[in-house]
């Protein structure tokens, strides 16, 4: 007896009184259509958080950041002008003082 077997397997012939013709007549949706109509409910999806996330950015996180950064380069860049111009020295006593009030005057 040998080691190797080999299997073949018979086509059937068409035949017209096939049950396979039963499932064939059944409506179907072709899968593309439907990975289409997911993936474009996806894209739309994905567009409006990133419009979302730019009004985000544009409307509260980039003023408020210039803001704070602004009054920061300021009291910076006057505290400068003052010891430049005047002979003033400018010392800030409480660091974390300063960078609250920074803060809170950013928010309003």
């Amino acid at each position: 007896m040998s080691g190797v077997g080999s299997f073949i397997i018979a086509d059937r012939p068409p035949s017209s009184d096939d049950n396979d013709d039963d499932v064939d007549s059944l409506p179907s949706i072709s899968s593309s259509a439907i990975d289409s109509e997911a993936d474009s409910d996806a894209q739309r999806e994905w567009e409006t958080s990133l419009e979302q996330l730019q009004l985000l950015l544009s409307m509260v996180l980039i003023p408020f950041a210039g803001k704070y950064l602004g009054r920061k380069f300021a009291y910076w860049s006057w505290a400068r002008y003052m010891e430049w111009m005047h002979d003033v020295e400018i010392r800030w006593t409480s660091k974390a003082h300063f960078r609250a009030t920074g803060a809170v005057a950013a928010t309003l």
